[in-house]
């Protein structure tokens, strides 16, 4: 196969003073001469380029007209729909600043996060719009609820009718103002609010356009909720910014849905994560029930993507995944390409304009294939601006030159990169260290397997004993054979003192809200 050699632009990442986020993604592209070009596809039909301006610059004027400033926050509590769309952009076009939260958070969760955020105003939909509701005291500028708004609210609809026709002009924020903001999961404590500047949206959407060329009929799908920098990114802010079609999910994944979706919209790119990608490829027959032509390239981020899974995928849909790294505080930072070859299990190599390393704790470089501290050079536009209200937490990842991700990783001769487990996922058996994600490649490999989790289980003897928690494709009544199976294939692939000890079988593996296998509930076992 011939790869093109990658190649950066004049003005590739560069910053200007002044910059403005929805200017960057939308008005951009309309003076290109983009306006009649359709900017999403959804249920209710489709909204052009030109359209979607109008629509996201009513909600601009109605945001001003109840007394929303610059610098101001506002909660987004939505789904995947073109609602936010308009309100996420509306806000930044003022200047400002969308609080973007999981719309499956409760109200325990949503409270901390409008008293951290100082949220003056929430938008959200009837039907998830409860926690918001009883937190109404705290949001003195109002509640926006679509599909329902009850008499002391804000409609929606009504707020973006009466504005129609409104010419907002994108406010003259300076590229370092903070934008937006993300609250992670908070599945390690509470959640952090991620700050991001106006600057992102070209350094991050200008890596990204490098790493996978846009192509004029491209219609993009990602399935996370866009609370989820990753989805936000690549769905919503760098679709617009290169000018092409978004696909919008509004449901939460399952492989019905996804490949229902690409279908209706002949999705060229799709954007999700491993664990819907080994549920799909666990349908039998889904290549002649559904047709899923229009697909070039699938991208998997969020948790480890195996070999098994990447060539699975490949003989059986016919386009390749490329993997990528990537963390909340900046989006992508690296991955596989189509321009350069695969290699299944590694999450690919840095692009030009972001530095990674695998260092020790002094910050030397390691042999090549040693496991140590991944790390990424902390002068970088993409990065965020900080945690809201959290210096110390702020200082606790950015130091000394490098953004610390907590991950374990390895280099190989090509400088491709391969993760080696979260600092913290990792343990020692027998006083030998063990990687996690390389025991589960390597069980994943079994044909019965459908999805795997390797954690450690205290042991008076050896530290820790190794336990794999598995899930089946099928029902499969002799378990004791399908042990002895992994066992003696495991003898073939791995290390001896890398073979579990323990091997259990579960119907199936907790999960968060975007998808990701959550390792510590199975170590409360």
């Amino acid at each position: 196969m011939n790869y093109k050699p990658i190649q950066t632009w004049p003005g590739y990442r560069e910053i200007p003073e002044y910059s403005n986020l929805c200017w960057e993604a939308l008005d951009r592209q309309i003076n290109f001469g983009l306006g009649g070009k359709i900017a999403f596809v959804h249920d209710g039909g489709k909204i052009s380029y030109a359209e979607l301006l109008q629509g996201v610059s009513a909600f601009s004027r109605g945001l001003q007209n109840i007394g929303i400033q610059p610098n101001e926050r506002v909660l987004i509590r939505l789904s995947n729909c073109l609602e936010y769309v308009f309100a996420f952009l509306g806000t930044v076009r003022i200047g400002a600043q969308p609080v973007l939260q999981n719309s499956l958070l409760s109200k325990h969760e949503v409270e901390y996060v409008i008293n951290n955020s100082q949220a003056v105003a929430a938008i959200s939909r009837d039907e998830i719009a409860e926690p918001l509701r009883l937190l109404k005291e705290k949001l003195p500028k109002g509640l926006i609820i679509s599909n329902g708004a009850w008499p002391d609210e804000i409609g929606f609809e009504q707020f973006i009718a009466e504005n129609l026709g409104a010419t907002v002009a994108p406010a003259e924020t300076k590229s370092n103002d903070p934008a937006f903001l993300v609250y992670t999961s908070g599945t390690t404590g509470r959640p952090k609010g991620i700050v991001h500047a106006h600057r992102w949206v070209i350094a991050q959407g200008d890596m990204n356009k490098l790493r996978i060329t846009p192509e004029k009929n491209d219609v993009v799908l990602a399935t996370g909720e866009w609370s989820f920098i990753s989805s936000l990114g690549h769905n919503v802010v760098f679709a617009l910014r290169n000018g092409i079609t978004g696909a919008i999910m509004r449901e939460r994944p399952s492989p019905e849905n996804v490949l229902m979706t690409i279908e209706k919209y002949k999705v060229s790119l799709l954007y999700s994560v491993a664990t819907v990608y080994r549920r799909i490829l666990m349908k039998q027959n889904l290549e002649q029930q559904y047709n899923l032509s229009s697909l070039r390239g699938c991208n998997a981020t969020g948790e480890s993507l195996e070999a098994a899974t990447f060539n699975e995928w490949q003989n059986r849909i016919g386009c390749p995944i490329w993997e990528h790294y990537g963390v909340s505080e900046l989006q992508l930072v690296f991955g596989q390409s189509p321009h350069w070859p695969i290699k299944p299990g590694s999450v690919g190599k840095a692009l030009p304009g972001t530095r990674v390393e695998v260092l020790d704790d002094d910050y030397q470089e390691v042999p090549t294939g040693q496991v140590a501290n991944l790390l990424i050079e902390g002068d970088n536009p993409g990065f965020f601006l900080e945690y809201h209200n959290d210096p110390m937490k702020t200082a606790e990842v950015m130091h000394d030159g490098w953004y610390h991700t907590g991950d374990l990783a390895k280099k190989d001769e090509d400088g491709y990169i391969w993760i080696a487990g979260r600092g913290d996922d990792c343990f020692k058996s027998r006083g030998i260290f063990i990687s996690p994600i390389e025991i589960e490649e390597a069980i994943r490999e079994y044909k019965c397997i459908a999805e795997a989790c390797v954690v450690p289980k205290k042991d008076p003897e050896i530290g820790y004993k190794i336990r794999a928690v598995l899930v089946l494709r099928n029902n499969v009544k002799d378990l004791d054979q399908i042990k002895h199976e992994i066992i003696a294939m495991l003898r073939k692939s791995i290390a001896p003192y890398k073979i579990p000890q323990i091997i259990e079988f579960v119907e199936k593996l907790p999960k968060s809200h975007v998808g990701k296998i959550l390792r510590r509930e199975l170590m409360k076992d």
